[in-house]
């Protein structure tokens, strides 16, 4: 008799399903990396009770529907090493065992025994791990996998540089006319050595040097006394306003640095070879003369001790950088972000992570800050989206919408018992 009962019952399932949808938000208000749901309501097509004009158009109800809002949620900062949070567009990506591959904003990631970083239902996130030292994001993606308790070699010292003054106002044959430093430099094996670099004033603006490393570490030396190196010997020259002619700067190439070689280690490493820089890569000198006394600001050299992997930890950009026990920070691998431009066609699966849906665009993936994509920031979690405010409000409504549409159905079964009681 009347259409109002289905009416009002699409009222009922779509209030229903509103109050769904804000009990689900409001379960999820801690969730790390969720996403609120909106419900949106269309009304059904009409119908016409008369010979087609519109005086007499009537609807058929309504239909309810939800999305999710892909709004950026407030990044709250955390203790945990392997934290993410984007900042901006973009989605983390995750393999399962079966090789399905998951989207998410939830960046609380760990590391499984077996080194391999994961999200907190076991995928393996999806990134670039360096090989051999470098580090390649333009290949594809693979799991992120961190060397565990790994040993670092050694890497022996090639070159080394001081940065200096020696005193232009010593006097020749005097004590403040002889100066020494040293600098420690690495063979082969990451033994330690340090060598002392000797500076004598032979006459004005001219200082002669020698070097030596101690007689214990050479096959030939005598413990206790100083071993000269053999050719690391010659002198400096300096113009009247303090700067170093002599060795002149390059070009070429040979000029201006001094070749020490160090050979019979009493260790076994292999013989050193050691180019000492005497300018810097912009030509100008490491060594001064001026009316100062002699004195050392900073030594360098490219050589590295063994050491242990001491600590991992994510950065900003999603950099996953190891620190080892000789103080040196290698980038060990990059966290991939996936771009899509439709994010709201995506169908969640549970566990924060979504799947691409019928209608979502191709996922383009690369490094954060390009492309489109957002940053990736280190120690932190995007929280929830859902506003407690917002949910109990929406929930009012909803209940109200519910009641409204079941005193519609209450009123047209009245209405039809009174149509039924005509007859008697």
């Amino acid at each position: 008799m009347f259409n109002s009962f289905s009416t009002a019952l699409t009222g009922l399932t779509a209030a229903e399903l509103g109050v769904n949808v804000v009990g689900n938000n409001l379960a999820n208000l801690n969730t790390t990396g969720f996403k609120a749901s909106t419900v949106s309501f269309s009304d059904l097509v009409a119908q016409s009770l008369g010979l087609g004009t519109s005086d007499n158009s009537v609807g058929l109800g309504t239909r309810a529907t939800t999305s999710q809002n892909f709004t950026q949620g407030a990044i709250q900062t955390t203790s945990g090493p392997f934290d993410a949070a984007i900042q901006g567009d973009g989605f983390f990506l995750s393999q399962d065992s079966s090789g399905v591959v998951s989207y998410t904003r939830a960046g609380n990631f760990q590391v499984d025994p077996n080194g391999n970083v994961i999200t907190a239902n076991g995928a393996h996130v999806q990134g670039w791990t360096a090989v051999n030292g470098v580090l390649n994001t333009n290949g594809a993606v693979s799991n992120i996998v961190i060397p565990s308790g790994s040993l670092r070699q050694p890497t022996a010292t090639t070159s080394m540089s001081l940065s200096m003054n020696l005193n232009a106002s010593a006097t020749v044959g005097q004590p403040d006319a002889s100066f020494s430093t040293p600098i420690q430099v690495v063979d082969s094996l990451g033994t330690t050595h340090v060598l002392t670099m000797n500076f004598t004033e032979t006459a004005a603006n001219t200082w002669g040097y020698t070097v030596s490393i101690p007689g214990g570490d050479i096959k030939t030396g005598v413990a206790g006394t100083p071993f000269p190196i053999a050719g690391a010997t010659g002198t400096l020259t300096f113009d009247n306003k303090g700067n170093l002619i002599t060795p002149p700067p390059p070009p070429p190439a040979t000029n201006g640095i001094v070749a020490i070689a160090i050979p019979g280690l009493t260790d076994g490493a292999a013989d050193m070879k050691i180019n000492w820089s005497l300018y810097s890569p912009t030509g100008q000198p490491n060594i001064t003369q001026y009316a100062q006394p002699s004195a050392t600001s900073s030594t360098t050299q490219d050589g590295l001790t063994a050491s242990e992997l001491v600590h991992v930890t994510l950065t900003n950009g999603g950099l996953i950088v190891a620190q080892y026990s000789n103080g040196q920070q290698t980038t060990i691998a990059q966290i991939a972000l996936a771009s899509i431009s439709n994010p709201e066609t995506l169908i969640a699966e549970g566990q924060n992570d979504f799947q691409i849906g019928p209608g979502t665009a191709a996922p383009v993936i690369g490094v954060p800050q390009t492309g489109g994509r957002g940053q990736i920031l280190g120690g932190s979690l995007e929280a929830s989206t859902v506003d407690i405010a917002t949910e109990f409000t929406n929930l009012i409504v909803m209940q109200r919408s519910y009641e409204a549409n079941a005193k519609v159905i209450t009123t047209t079964d009245t209405l039809t018992q009174d149509t039924i009681n005509l007859k008697q």
